[in-house]
């Protein structure tokens, strides 16, 4: 443990240095860091030990301490179990002991049951979690759940919580990518798990970013809004904040929201696409004077597609579907493509993806008129389809044998 410690050390003395350069203490890192490890039965011994030997690698790696960042290690199985609680231990050696000495608990894999409870643990007290610090969620996955993990995972980002996904290769990308913060190329990770030492330092890097709002910043930029947080400048009882919104081309036109003094964070929606709009942050105190603080954000350009559907190629029991490729600033993450025939009965999936625009239907019923629905996923989470109708044609019918024209044994006059 004597060599990763002395680089936690040496980090630790970068991450102040970098600070200084950009005028921030070392101290003024905080936050609460959640773990979610899958110690279901559906993760093997093998790999739930390397991934166990994973987390701690980066639990040491980070700056944990009373005043700084605290982290809490949750178990996924039939039911959730806290390991141990924000501020049990107060270094990053600590944690990581304390991540290695954890044990397997089996079970089913009740992902969504232990997402709900995580967000109880990020904001209880009685947890050791703070109120207005930056909070962080990793779950670490072998990418099955036995329950739905979509709306717990929206209700944490919704109250501000980052969320990365470490998957050990066999989860659904368009599932994954949609439950992590946006983009899904900073906070989505697929690698085996014998190669997890691979990503440990980008993560790192990213969770201290996700700890460092020092500033007015913003994050989940889509075509219809964003997400702001800001650092604790108020208290409940010593003041209030006004954010202001406006479109840079028309500040006539801004919005105001006031809010409490112990907000970190609030997401605007329902704005206009590829435009460009200033932000405020107003601290009004009673106790002492603060700046305001200011940023400009520009939504992404609208989010288009599928369009176009065509159906070609079409036999008794197959047809062919193709589509305009859906077009956007990142273009999307595939396409889900669903049929089922008009007069109820069952559907059939196809996931398709992104740099493909065309798929073949195969198990169709001759002679059956079918709703064809290609779906779009971003990275935004959000998703565009558009239907149309095919049919398949009757089965070929048999043919009676042509008749053979009679040959004479003699020879034609």
């Amino acid at each position: 443990m004597l060599p990763w410690t002395v680089i936690g050390l040496a980090l630790s003395l970068r991450l102040a240095r970098s600070g200084a350069e950009r005028g921030l203490p070392a101290s003024a890192l905080q936050g609460d860091l959640l773990f979610l490890l899958d110690s279901s039965a559906s993760v093997s011994h093998y790999e739930f030990n390397r991934v166990r030997e994973f987390l701690g690698r980066l639990a040491a790696l980070l700056p944990v301490g009373p005043g700084a960042l605290r982290a809490s290690l949750v178990h996924v199985g039939s039911r959730p179990h806290t390991e141990f609680p924000f501020g049990q231990h107060s270094s990053g050696s600590a944690v990581q002991d304390a991540i290695r000495a954890a044990a397997q608990r089996m079970g089913d894999t009740n992902t969504g049951l232990a997402l709900a409870y995580a967000k109880e643990q990020l904001f209880a007290k009685a947890a050791g979690a703070r109120p207005g610090v930056p909070k962080v969620l990793v779950w670490v996955t072998d990418g099955g759940s036995s329950d739905p993990v979509g709306p717990p995972m929206q209700e944490l980002k919704d109250l501000g919580v980052t969320i990365f996904i470490v998957s050990t290769g066999r989860g659904n990308l368009l599932e994954l990518s949609a439950a992590a913060s946006a983009p899904a190329e900073k906070h989505l990770h697929f690698v085996d798990v014998d190669d997890l030492h691979i990503i440990t330092q980008a993560l790192r890097g990213s969770i201290l970013d996700a700890m460092w709002p020092q500033q007015l910043h913003a994050s989940e930029v889509t075509s219809s809004g964003f997400r702001l947080a800001w650092p604790s400048l108020l208290t409940a009882d010593s003041g209030y904040y006004v954010l202001e919104l406006a479109p840079s081309t028309d500040p006539g036109a801004a919005r105001r929201q006031q809010l409490p003094g112990n907000a970190t964070g609030w997401a605007w929606t329902g704005l206009d696409s590829d435009t460009d709009y200033d932000v405020a942050l107003v601290p009004e105190s009673n106790v002492r004077l603060l700046r305001s603080q200011h940023l400009r954000v520009r939504t992404l350009p609208e989010e288009t597609g599928p369009e176009l559907i065509v159906v070609s190629h079409t036999r008794p029991r197959s047809l062919r579907v193709s589509w305009a490729p859906a077009l956007g600033p990142d273009a999307a993450l595939g396409y889900h493509v669903q049929v089922g025939p008009l007069r109820g009965g069952a559907a059939q999936s196809v996931e398709v993806p992104a740099g493909e625009n065309s798929t073949t239907l195969q198990g169709l019923a001759p002679g059956t008129a079918y709703l064809v629905t290609v779906t779009a996923a971003f990275r935004s989470g959000r998703e565009r389809a558009l239907s149309a109708k095919a049919c398949t044609p009757e089965g070929e019918r048999s043919r009676a044998p042509r008749p053979q024209p009679q040959r004479t044994g003699g020879r034609e006059p």
